[in-house]
Formats: C-alpha cells, sequence, structure tokens
C-alpha cells in the first residue's frame, strides 16, 4: 500500500477529464454511490465544478469538488477515493487543496451526507469530516427521502 508521500494532489481543469476520473472513482464505491442515476448526475456536474484529483503513479485514485452556493459559502458536492487507497490521509489531503482555494472566495464550506446511524459507511464519513474540522449543523429529515435523512456539516474557513 502506498503512504502519502507518494500521492500528488493537483486541480483539473478538462471537463471531460473531470467525469471520467469522478466515473472511475464512484465505480469503486458502491456502498456509498450505488445509486445510478446519483452517480450519473454527480459525474455530469462535475464537468462544470472546482474538480482537485489525488493520483498515485499517474493514477486519479480520488476527488473532490467545489461549488460556490453564496458569497459567503461553497460546498464540497461530491468526495471519493477509490476503497484501496482509504485511511491513508488522501482525503485530508484533498480537502486541504479544496480549502486552500475556497477561502479566497468564501468563510464557510458545507457538506452533505445521511445523517448518522442509517448506513455504516455514512457514519464513517461523517468521522471523516469531523476529522478535518467539520461540524454537525442541522438535520432535513426527509430532505433526499425518509430512508436518507441529510446531514449538514460546517467549517469555518
Amino acid at each position: 500500500m502506498p503512504t502519502n508521500k507518494g500521492i500528488t494532489v493537483a486541480r483539473e481543469e478538462d471537463p471531460d477529464l473531470k467525469q471520467a476520473i469522478v466515473q472511475a472513482v464512484l465505480a469503486d464505491l458502491p456502498e456509498w454511490f450505488g445509486l445510478p442515476d446519483a452517480t450519473n448526475a454527480y459525474v455530469e456536474e462535475a464537468a462544470k465544478l472546482s474538480l482537485w484529483v489525488a493520483c498515485y503513479e499517474g493514477q486519479a485514485i480520488g476527488f473532490i469538488d467545489y461549488r460556490q452556493t453564496s458569497k459567503a459559502s461553497g460546498e464540497i458536492s461530491c468526495m471519493g477515493i477509490k476503497k484501496h487507497f482509504h485511511h491513508q490521509g488522501i482525503g485530508h489531503q484533498l480537502v486541504k487543496a479544496l480549502e486552500a482555494d475556497a477561502k479566497q472566495h468564501a468563510h464557510y464550506l458545507q457538506v452533505k451526507t445521511v445523517d448518522e446511524g442509517h448506513y455504516p459507511e455514512y457514519d464513517q464519513t461523517i468521522r471523516f469530516y469531523e476529522s478535518v474540522g467539520f461540524e454537525r449543523l442541522e438535520v432535513f429529515p426527509t430532505l433526499w427521502d425518509a430512508w436518507n435523512p441529510c446531514l449538514v456539516l460546517v467549517k469555518k474557513l
């Protein structure tokens, strides 16, 4: 397994390449991205968003994307790292790269995920975001649907 020392993180500008990277990474994460319509929406949206890519030995292994939601706030729309590369600090690197840019445009960063206690994978996601400084702001019980209550986490940049 690689260490994060062999990982590079860079911003990607090419819309087609962004979509290909997001598609490849999300395909490796069916526990989180198993609904084809939702996954396709993330892939389509990636072309229009700011996106950073983590690479190992020239291969894209993860990404994070960003959208400005207001003058004061931005949002992580989607983030994924191939399973083989989990728990190696790559997510921290991606968040750090995004935040360096987002600080120039926003005061706050938010992310939405499924609330705790519904799926172990999303409980893991919440723990990750808390480990990089996000705090739980609010739960919207039916924003997505009753089986997937939406938790909003925020961070001051």
